[in-house]
């Protein structure tokens, strides 16, 4: 499997630029490798994305370089993908719990259900290695919704 590697450094001041990438990276759901290394499975989107914001960090005076690698132990790329899989099923696990207590709370309102939904599609956009989580934060999330329609 290929692996895509955005290697960057950014000045420390001032800090928006920094937090600005780090958030977009994260909401990608990058593994984290070291300081300014971060890798995520190869595929256009995520390369397109990822080459979005290494032209960021370059325009507020860093840099970036984005690489195409694969690693040479099936371990490592195993423990790579279970860390990134784990990360995303406890957002899941998070969602479940969400939805069913306002299953729980009896009275689910319309606003409740569409932040959940999109919560789920948030989620769901970083899922490279999908958990058990994911079926169970959907069957949670359409539950919810059919009785948001019954009512």
């Amino acid at each position: 499997m290929e692996w895509l590697l955005l290697a960057y450094r950014l000045p420390r001041e001032p800090s928006t630029p920094r937090i600005a990438v780090w958030r977009k990276l994260t909401s990608l759901g990058v593994a984290k490798l070291g300081d300014g290394v971060v890798a995520l499975p190869a595929a256009a989107r995520p390369q397109e994305r990822l080459e979005w914001i290494a032209d960021e960090v370059t325009e507020a005076g860093g840099e970036a370089t984005l690489w195409k690698a694969s690693l040479m132990s099936a371990a490592a790329e195993r423990t790579l993908a279970q860390a990134m899989a784990a990360a995303v099923a406890t957002e899941y696990r998070g969602l479940t719990a969400a939805a069913d207590e306002a299953t729980a709370a009896g009275s689910v309102r319309p606003q409740t259900v569409a932040r959940l939904r999109r919560e789920l599609r948030r989620i769901s956009q970083r899922d490279y290695f999908p958990p058990p989580e994911r079926d169970e934060a959907r069957q949670a999330v359409e539950s919810l919704i059919a009785e948001a329609a019954v009512r």
